[in-house]
């Protein structure tokens, strides 16, 4: 194993872990679990045809140097953002498409520049092991990519409900994922 490839497996080891343990001590929620495990099972059952169909194979290690370095950086600074969002949102941090009891918005750290800063780190993460690792992780980057705009979009409308005065005038001035662009 690389000298790379076993940074990024221990960052995303640790990153889980950490995330699964800062997940004990979160509010109470209700999931619609009917509709988030189709949408999960569409996303598994896609990613198992990838795999099957051999859209990973033949498909040899980076070796360049800069482009490590680069994938390197995208890496510490998503999954730092991630991180830092997970922080800021405390308590309230709950699984994908989930509904809190006794929520509170959150629209301060890095809630002020995206309304999904937790989507955006990991999905830069990823983006920056594709770029170290193998250009065909961007498939998975992109399939991530995909769930998160879908769960983003359900959780949007919960916030539009349960915060209807102040989560409309939040939406119209911060970008979902990517500031100042989407």
């Amino acid at each position: 194993m690389h000298a790379v490839e076993f940074v990024f497996a221990i960052g995303w080891a640790a990153f889980w872990i950490y995330w699964l343990v800062a997940a004990i001590s979160t509010k109470r929620s209700h999931v619609a679990w009917s509709r988030e495990l189709r949408i999960r099972a569409v996303v598994f059952v896609g990613a198992v045809l990838l795999v099957r169909l051999g859209a990973f194979k033949h498909d040899g290690l980076n070796s360049n140097p800069w482009r490590a370095g680069l994938g390197l950086f995208l890496f510490a600074l998503g999954l730092g953002f991630a991180i830092w969002a997970r922080l800021n949102i405390g308590r309230n941090w709950g699984t994908p498409m989930s509904k809190k009891e006794e929520p509170e918005l959150v629209t301060s750290g890095p809630y002020r520049l995206v309304r999904h800063p937790i989507y955006s780190g990991i999905l830069v993460a990823g983006t920056g092991t594709a770029v170290a690792l193998s250009w065909v992780g961007l498939i998975a980057v992109a399939l991530a990519g995909v769930y998160f705009v879908y769960s983003a979009t359900v959780e949007e409308r919960y916030l539009t409900e349960q915060f209807p005065d102040t989560y409309p005038m939040y939406k119209r001035s911060t970008k979902m994922l990517v500031p100042l662009i989407f």
